[in-house]
């Protein structure tokens, strides 16, 4: 129930204002794969890569298993 609040959170923010990713967390920026913009897609798909050398092994999962979302 807590993801998905959060998850609606962050659907809300990207649609009504500019978003930066650099201050999401790991797992948020995994858990929006699949609604980012595509206005906001180039920088998100950005954070996310540098991201990925620093993420622990539960996130790196929940990333393989969300990834094919990515457009």
């Amino acid at each position: 129930m807590k993801k998905v609040l959060l998850l609606i959170s962050f659907i809300m923010t990207i649609s009504f204002a500019k978003v930066d990713y650099s201050e999401m967390s790991t797992q948020e920026l995994i858990a929006i794969i699949g609604y980012v913009e595509k206005k906001n897609i180039n920088e998100f798909k950005k954070e996310l890569r540098q991201r990925i050398p620093t993420m622990n092994e539960k996130e790196r999962k929940q990333y393989e298993k969300n990834k094919s979302k990515l457009k």
